[in-house]
């Protein structure tokens, strides 16, 4: 069997910010994004998708922001957009689906605790992690666990991976420490970009490995001096940037596997959402419901 795991917080991005008209219920809140991710989630189901768990991030903020002043919040958020989050999350459970709204932790915790969890179960052939985001590259193995970019339809396997990075998934922390990651708020180390990152980890793993002197490195690399002076003086911060962007397999899912078969909607919860979302096509696609 295959398990699909569904950043639901990136498709609620992704919906709200399309080319395309948003939606407002009868009170005039915009809750057109949530009516694409359920839509969205259905069509995987109509396409063959039997056992599904969706992670959302109850609140932006997570552990890490208290590792990092600087980490990604809620600030700037659309309020538009930041009020479909608990939305998404009410529309999902009734549809039948598995929920993890992480609020200590991120949804991205959540997708690799399950990835970790369930790769490793004699019954499942493969795990499939519905994102394109950078993070889950570390997720990946071989081709039992693979990234879905959804959009552009196309997997992303350990090779992809070694091809899109340079390095393994193993050392994706590490890369993204000395690289830095905007979107999550940390800077990298100086001077030290992709392709330097890339160079000195397919060579030695991770960046506890690289010596502190270039005259030790088995690389041969343009500013080797200037980039390993940089990683002396920074090494620390480096090591706190990849505790950051290392995603904990130790998320609160409680559900077994067979949980997260989908059984149906549960009835009257979906068929009340729908009447609040204005979306009187959806229940017509249920084709079983769970009361």
């Amino acid at each position: 069997m295959q398990v699909h795991l569904v950043d639901g917080t990136y498709e609620l991005f992704r919906q709200f910010l399309a080319p395309r008209p948003g939606h407002r219920d009868r009170d005039g809140i915009e809750v057109g994004a949530t009516r694409a991710v359920v839509s969205s989630i259905f069509a995987m189901l109509e396409g063959g998708a039997t056992h599904l768990g969706v992670a959302t991030d109850h609140i932006v903020e997570s552990f890490r922001n208290d590792l990092w002043a600087d980490y990604k919040t809620g600030e700037g958020i659309d309020p538009e957009l930041f009020a479909q989050f608990q939305l998404l999350e009410d529309a999902l459970e009734a549809a039948g689906v598995a929920v993890w709204a992480m609020v200590e932790l991120e949804a991205d915790d959540a997708l690799a605790t399950a990835a970790a969890r369930w790769s490793a179960a004699p019954d499942v052939d493969q795990v499939v992690i519905c994102t394109p985001d950078k993070d889950m590259a570390q997720c990946v193995h071989g081709t039992r666990v693979v990234c879905l970019d959804r959009m552009r339809r196309r997997v992303i396997d350990e090779t992809a991976v070694v091809a899109k990075f340079g390095v393994t998934p193993a050392s994706i922390p590490d890369w993204l420490a000395l690289v830095g990651d905007s979107a999550d708020g940390y800077p990298g180390v100086p001077r030290w970009g992709a392709k330097s990152a890339s160079a000195l980890l397919a060579h030695y793993g991770h960046l506890d490995a690289i010596p502190d002197h270039e005259r030790q490195w088995a690389v041969q690399i343009r500013g080797a001096a200037a980039l390993a002076a940089s990683l002396r003086v920074h090494r620390t911060e480096a090591r706190l940037y990849r505790l950051l962007a290392t995603l904990r397999t130790d998320a609160p899912l409680p559900e077994a596997l067979e949980e997260l078969r989908w059984q149906g909607a549960r009835r009257a919860e979906l068929m009340e959402l729908c009447r609040e979302l204005g979306e009187d096509r959806l229940p017509d696609r249920v084709a079983r419901w769970r009361d």
